[in-house]
């Protein structure tokens, strides 16, 4: 967004309303000339997390950007000639935005500053001080004089009047500094007062009054957002401002673009779940429960539950996505007298939720497995070969599942598929490769996209001519139907032997941490557990991760363990969030799109084979054939057509992108800016 200040600014440097134009030298008698602006961003880095946060943001968001190390001695020196040139005789500024670790990293009287500062001024790019403190070097008073120094735990700050009408319009207001631990600091920085020329954009209360964290100063022709306080590209408080911080830097015209996405998949719908013991601490009727046998119990929906969700998807106004297995719930009915109400309500509600293939009767789609040892194994031949399921079962799992649904007037998308377990994929050092027959059957049934468990394979990647989806796991095990049997469980794994538990945090002290003492177990799911597993998705959401969360059925029966999570996560987004930043509750298909694109766009920046910039009201963009561009611009962009315009991109926390190309008979992207 454009704010007072900066036009207050550009008024006194620009000799053009749209961007300032660099007269040529008076020696060549030519009319001033509107510069080229590349739309990339410079970041002059110093190791420190606050500029590695913001560099996270251009990366994740595909935002071109050139990183100068200020360590390494085979840098570039940042001069005039470094910074601008002229291209077809017109003079071009190479950054539309400068990154600083703060004011002035370079040192007093430097010459690098020096070429920072005139070009900045010439061509009017903001520049952004990732990290400083509060002194009138940045247009703010000694926090000795109504400010404050020290930790910010748990400071509950607020954006500004100015910052609701200027970059961080989206936000809701409040912006809560984490407070994870009382017995570990997590954030410092300082609040100053302002002085003249700054405009404070998020503060938070000092004694009687207020005192700025974040602001724009504008002085001496230029202007810079000046951040007072430490983060790293994790805390929530950096994740609520990084959307601002970028529209601010570029002036709302940039390549990328962010969403804040959600979707919760429930798997083994129809399908009963076996439950955990607390007793023999393992799942009887699992894989590896030693004395199980005789104890199975399983945990499946009710009529109840299923009246439940659809209900309570109308009050969230959100939608989830039940991934079924229609045989598992056949073969249920079979053994109950040939009643099933949960699935009769499900269907009688169908239209409520999206639905996905979850394989007819789950099995597993890998190897023939030989579960008599542990881990288990797989069985091989005489030759030595490993034995798979064949295609024409993987086939027949996928093609009876979606046939059922048909029948039952379900709507699916049979280009969308999730294997039970994700089985058929890779599955560690047990099946290190793809089941060979798997591609096939996918290309057999239309599948073209395929989900995956992120904690293994996080990135996209083939699967014959599909892609994979990964899916985020959560801390809502598959195996409880109760908060007391969620908390026994999460003891077991998180908690010391000495403390009871199984030692597995012990074992793996690299991806995992001991709690300090077991959760108690009637209190600790909603008191300790549900607040972790919240803000753990709530991070997933505000950092432009389209991927989907999964859980299970059984988290929708007996104690809907489920809900407590996703209440938490919606409803502390929207109370963050203002409406025109709703939360992105889509399809697997398009999310499996928008990794494609990000992983082609990102190849394309990587090999330096797009160009973008902006000269006047016009933006220009050019990305090798068959490449979308995510673009972001302000309100009233126009693009343009073979014949006349139309409106660009869709509405987004005040702006508007989307995924672009050229159109019929063009070789670039045309945008006009709106005056």
């Amino acid at each position: 967004m454009v704010s007072k200040n900066r036009m207050n600014r550009v008024a006194a440097v620009m000799a053009a309303a749209a961007l300032v134009s660099v007269g040529v030298p008076a020696a060549t008698a030519q009319a001033a000339v509107t510069p080229r602006i590349d739309l990339r961003v410079l970041v002059v880095d110093d190791g420190g997390t606050s500029v590695e946060a913001i560099t996270a943001e251009l990366r994740d968001t595909g935002v071109p950007y050139t990183r100068v190390q200020l360590g390494s001695s085979g840098r570039p020196v940042i001069n005039a000639a470094y910074l601008s040139d002229t291209v077809d005789g017109r003079p071009r500024a190479r950054f539309q935005g400068v990154v600083l670790p703060n004011e002035n990293p370079f040192g007093e009287g430097s010459a690098e500053m020096a070429a920072l500062t005139a070009y900045e001024t010439t061509y009017g790019i903001r520049q952004v001080d990732a990290y400083t403190w509060s002194h009138p070097g940045v247009g703010l008073e000694y926090t000795d004089n109504g400010g404050y120094a020290g930790q910010l735990d748990g400071t509950r700050a607020e954006v500004t009047a100015a910052g609701r009408t200027g970059p961080f319009g989206y936000l809701g207001g409040q912006v809560a500094f984490e407070d994870n631990s009382p017995l570990v600091p997590e954030s410092y920085g300082f609040m100053g007062r302002p002085r003249a020329g700054y405009t404070s954009y998020l503060d938070a209360p000092v004694g009687s009054g207020r005192a700025s964290l974040v602001g724009e100063y504008t002085h001496d022709g230029r202007s810079e957002l000046v951040v007072t306080f430490g983060y790293n590209q994790f805390q929530q408080q950096f994740r609520l401002l990084a959307r601002g911080i970028v529209e601010w830097l570029t002036q709302g015209v940039h390549i990328g673009q962010s969403r804040n996405y959600f979707a919760v998949h429930v798997d083994d719908v129809f399908a009963p779940d076996a439950r955990w013991s607390k007793e023999l601490n393992c799942t009887p009727g699992d894989y590896a429960c030693p004395g199980g046998e005789g104890q199975e119990s399983t945990i499946r929906m009710t009529a109840a539950d299923a009246q439940y969700a659809a209900q309570w998807q109308t009050s969230k106004n959100f939608k989830l996505d039940l991934l079924f297995n229609a045989g598992a719930g056949e073969e249920w009915k079979a053994e109950h007298g040939g009643v099933d109400a949960m699935t009769a309500q499900l269907v009688a509600d169908r239209a409520e939720y999206r639905w996905m293939n979850h394989t007819y009767t789950h099995p597993f789609l890998g190897c023939v497995q030989d579960t008599t040892t542990s881990p288990w194994t797989c069985v091989k031949d005489a030759q030595g070969a490993v034995r798979y399921m064949s295609r024409a079962e993987i086939s027949a799992q996928i093609r009876d599942n979606n046939n059922w649904a048909a029948a039952k007037g379900i709507t699916t998308d049979r280009t969308e598929l999730v294997t039970g377990e994700h089985s058929g994929l890779k599955t560690g050092s047990q099946q290190p490769q793809d089941n060979p027959n798997l591609a096939g059957a996918l290309a057999d049934n239309g599948v073209k996209w395929a989900g995956s468990d992120n904690s293994r394979e996080p990135a996209q990647r083939a699967v014959g001519a599909a892609l994979t989806v990964p899916r985020h796991p959560m801390n809502v095990y598959y195996n409880t139907g109760t908060n007391a049997e969620m908390a026994d469980e999460y003891n077991w794994i998180y908690t010391s032997r000495a403390q009871g538990g199984s030692g597995v945090c012990e074992d793996n002290p690299a991806t995992s941490t001991c709690l300090p003492a077991p959760v108690d177990p009637d209190t600790g799911y909603l008191d300790y557990i549900v607040p972790q597993e919240a803000r753990t998705a709530l991070r997933h959401v505000l950092a432009n991760d389209p991927r989907p969360h999964y859980v299970h059925q059984s988290n929708l029966a007996e104690d809907r363990t489920l809900y407590p999570v996703v209440n938490q996560v919606l409803d502390t987004y929207r109370s963050l969030y203002a409406p025109s930043a709703p939360i992105v509750n889509q399809s697997m298909k398009d999310t499996g799109v928008e990794l494609s694109r990000r992983a082609a766009w990102d190849k394309a920046l990587a090999d330096n084979q797009v160009t973008a910039y902006r000269i006047g009201k016009d933006v220009t963009v050019k990305a090798p054939s068959g490449v979308a561009a995510p673009v972001t611009a302000p309100n009233g962009t126009r693009k343009q057509l073979l014949l006349g315009t139309a409106d660009f991109g869709t509405a987004y926390a005040g702006s508007r992108s989307t995924w672009t190309s050229p159109e019929l008979l063009q070789s670039a992207v045309t945008l006009r800016l709106p005056s």
